[in-house]
């Protein structure tokens, strides 16, 4: 399919709450800096949530707590439509499929998932993104007073969310994971919800975008579509940041992979050829940066994998000094006929993944946003 310039104009922009500031900086901080960068709509973090709550009722709100929770998102409604940024999705919804019948995480993964759905009723948003749990669950049920079940883009809260589902037990099968998640679908549908579901690249099992493809198509409902990363689709089949070179290698070959570069471009083909636009619901946009030095290939005392690390502090906007083949994504996502929302979601603490001083909100967002547009340029093919 020829990917023509003036197709590209209309497509809409998003950027991840999650992705700008902190969880301690003003909701309306963020929102301000985003629309005046000219985004048009809004991922909506669940930490972002949670913080405006805590801060609104002065006390530590638990993430459980979902009458206050609601409360704070009806204000959170006006103020994004006060600042014309629709809530795109509301995220990341994790640990939710593969627990055991009768478990008491299966109970408490259908009570947050009811939970959540008043939340965007309450926001006013009509996507869920479900990201897929990275690791069989069964053994690290999260305690109801811990974020283990939000993702966030500090190091330290997503070192609690990952490793606690990071388990070496026999993992579900397909059929039961789909079973999930077509019970989270008909949940959602009386609401007329959808559900975007995610693969992480650092994932045991469905690591890949063929992997949550072959799920959504078992779970068969219309209102199940992907959620795609330009990330989680370089960096889990094209980049390693356990090796010098940044790419994945093989040891025994000396560690080039002559064959990489082909495979990459093939299973890009095959995402453009196999996967209908419409099943395709946002795709989410950031670069990686290659580390310094090679990461350690073992998961660290938090339990997160190499990749998992990578992605939490190091990942900045594209044609920022980070090296994914992020066009070349962009590029077969919109070989679909994909024209939907493109939402930015970064974790950028620089080079070497420290600490950012966010002095600058506007300014960040601002060069997002112009990021986005060179990202569209160069996938265009006239």
């Amino acid at each position: 399919m020829t990917i023509s310039k003036s197709s590209l104009s209309s497509i809409p922009t998003c950027y991840a709450t999650v992705s700008i500031g902190t969880p301690d900086t003003p909701l309306d901080q963020k929102l301000s800096a985003i629309a005046e960068a000219g985004f048009q709509g809004i991922e909506l973090g669940f930490p972002d949530l949670l913080s405006f709550a805590s801060k609104n009722y002065n006390k530590q709100v638990d993430p459980q707590d979902y009458d206050t929770l609601c409360d704070a998102g009806r204000k959170v409604a006006i103020m994004v439509e006060d600042a014309g940024l629709p809530i795109v999705m509301l995220q990341p919804f994790s640990n939710f499929e593969g627990w055991e019948e009768g478990s008491e995480g299966r109970e408490d993964a259908f009570r947050r998932a009811r939970g959540w759905i008043r939340i965007m009723q309450a926001v006013g948003t009509d996507m869920l993104q479900v990201v897929l749990t990275p690791t069989h669950p069964h053994s690290h049920f999260p305690k109801k007073n811990k974020t283990t079940h939000t993702h966030t883009h500090t190091l330290k809260l997503q070192k609690q969310q990952v490793g606690s589902t990071d388990s070496p037990h026999a993992l579900p099968s397909l059929d039961a994971l789909a079973s999930d998640l077509r019970a989270l679908c008909d949940l959602l549908s009386p609401h007329k919800f959808r559900l975007a579901y995610e693969n992480w690249c650092w994932a045991t099992h469905a690591p890949d975008w063929t992997d949550i493809w072959t799920t959504v198509q078992k779970v068969d409902r219309p209102n199940i579509g992907l959620c795609l990363d330009t990330f989680q689709t370089a960096g889990g089949e094209w980049a390693d940041p356990t090796t010098a070179s940044g790419l994945i290698e093989r040891p025994e070959s000396g560690g080039q992979d002559e064959g990489l570069g082909e495979r990459f471009r093939g299973s890009l083909r095959a995402l453009a050829e196999m996967v209908p636009q419409e099943k395709i619901f946002i795709l989410q946009v950031s670069d990686a940066y290659r580390p310094r030095e090679p990461l350690d290939a073992g998961a660290d005392e938090q339990g997160l994998r190499p990749r998992a690390r990578w992605s939490s502090c190091l990942r900045p906007v594209p044609f920022a000094g980070g090296y994914l083949p992020v066009v070349e994504v962009a590029k077969a996502v919109l070989g679909t006929g994909f024209r939907g929302w493109f939402s930015m979601e970064v974790f950028d603490g620089g080079p070497e993944g420290g600490d950012h001083e966010w002095k600058d909100l506007k300014g960040y967002a601002t060069k997002a946003m112009k990021a986005h547009e060179r990202l569209l340029q160069q996938a265009a093919d006239s």
